[in-house]
């Protein structure tokens, strides 16, 4: 893969742990792709797979959560500073098959992904479901394109408390469109097979690749294993099996 240097125009933490950045330059993508980015030279070894947050005629920027050392060096990034990134990889959401009254669920950082895919919804009717542990975030920045968004926390210290997947129901829409932990995603697909609603899934997989030469991101479907990050991250849920 070949990557390319672009350099940081800004990058902020949006909530407890959460950092937007975004880097400056022309880029392309489709709602659900994602760009593998590094910004150190030899450790860690693997770059870090990031979905699309947004793209505009600034750049492009990418929601994040610190979970290890590659996530650790990106929050260190300066304004100015660069960037090594490659893509757009992956398949992305199929935009021409999604109509009508529909539905987003997320939970947690799985948010990220589906900010640009609601910008890129015309014509539909957009409800947002986002389930979160304690603390909401980016949910203000759906509400140009949505017109209903409902919040969930586990703690209930904010919105309804539970779990997003016991607050919808998925008969009141034409589809469902879906990111976030494999639990709650699992339970969604079982919602939708029972009631026949589609559902497509943007699956959360660690990736060393990104391209679909090493296999570390299979996932089991009814057509046998098949690479996320090559034939996903998006994929109708009732096609994969637990």
């Amino acid at each position: 893969m070949e990557y390319r240097e672009e350099k940081v125009l800004y990058n902020k933490e949006i909530c407890n742990g959460i950092w937007e950045l975004k880097l400056s330059g022309k880029f392309q993508g489709r709602p659900g792709q994602f760009y593998m980015l590094r910004a150190w030279e030899n450790e860690p070894l693997l770059s870090r797979p990031i979905s699309i947050y947004s793209i505009d005629e600034e750049g492009i920027s990418f929601l994040y959560k610190i979970v290890g050392k590659g996530t650790e060096i990106l929050k260190k990034l300066q304004k100015g500073d660069e960037v090594k990134v490659t893509g757009p990889l992956g398949n992305g959401f199929p935009m021409e098959k999604i109509k009508g009254k529909v539905a987003i669920v997320v939970g947690g950082i799985g948010i990220a992904p589906m900010r640009y895919l609601t910008q890129g919804l015309e014509g539909c009717e957009v409800h947002l479901y986002a389930g979160f542990r304690d603390e909401s975030y980016s949910v203000d920045s759906f509400s140009p394109y949505i017109k209903k968004s409902v919040i969930v926390t586990e703690t209930g210290e904010e919105g309804e408390k539970g779990y997003v997947t016991d607050y919808i129901d998925v008969e009141d829409y034409n589809v469902v469109l879906s990111c976030g932990p494999e639990i709650m995603m699992n339970k969604l697909i079982k919602q939708c097979k029972e009631k026949s609603i589609p559902l497509y899934v943007s699956l959360e997989k660690h990736m060393a690749c990104g391209v679909g030469a090493c296999l570390v991101c299979t996932c089991k479907t009814k057509d046998g294993y098949k690479r996320t990050c090559k034939e996903g991250p998006v994929f109708l849920g009732e096609e994969l099996e637990e």
